[in-house]
């Protein structure tokens, strides 16, 4: 039987519900009724202003309002203009910090997932708690996971671009 993942499980930090998220199903339920899952292969956690790579880096803006909000929220945003991406809000209130979801078991990229489960900017800012649209489900799948440094952010110099706040299924191709 699988179980929504509910506030307990998204309102801890990052660094904790990355890994974590690792093997969960990303559920997307159509306008036409159909069910579509993707399990979670790869993740990559973004923690706070003094994070380099992080959105919030720069401060509370209008893109990264969401992040500063409730646990559960899905951020999403358009990338180089013409890929979305997704993102799950962690922790506290007025901690910004998220989780990409990075890659699936089938669609590997952040962007190959989104299209995938027709996920754009309409998502953005909506909770997953109780949502009948998008939810993250657990089956009880536990795969091994391996770290890695985060990819496409050179821009934030060698230390946030060396640390290892990726998070892969360890059969997974990387």
């Amino acid at each position: 039987m699988n179980i929504r993942l509910n506030e307990n499980f998204f309102r801890r930090d990052c660094l904790v519900v990355a890994p974590e998220l690792v093997g969960k199903l990303l559920v997307r339920k159509l306008p036409d009724g159909t069910l579509i899952r993707e399990r979670i292969s790869e993740t990559e956690a973004y923690r706070g202003e003094e994070d380099k790579a992080c959105h919030a880096s720069k401060g509370k803006t209008n893109r990264t309002e969401v992040m500063y909000g409730e646990s559960g929220k899905i951020y999403v945003y358009l990338c180089y203009g013409i890929h979305w991406l997704m993102n799950i809000t962690t922790g506290e209130v007025g901690e910004p910090q998220c989780v990409l979801i990075r890659a699936g078991e089938v669609h590997n990229g952040p962007a190959k997932i989104t299209k995938y489960l027709h996920i754009d900017g309409t998502f953005n800012k909506q909770s997953v708690y109780g949502n009948p649209e998008i939810w993250f489900e657990d089956d009880g799948f536990r795969p091994e996971i391996k770290t890695a440094s985060r990819v496409g952010i050179d821009y934030a110099g060698d230390y946030w671009k060396n640390i290892e706040w990726r998070f892969i299924a360890s059969g997974s191709v990387k």
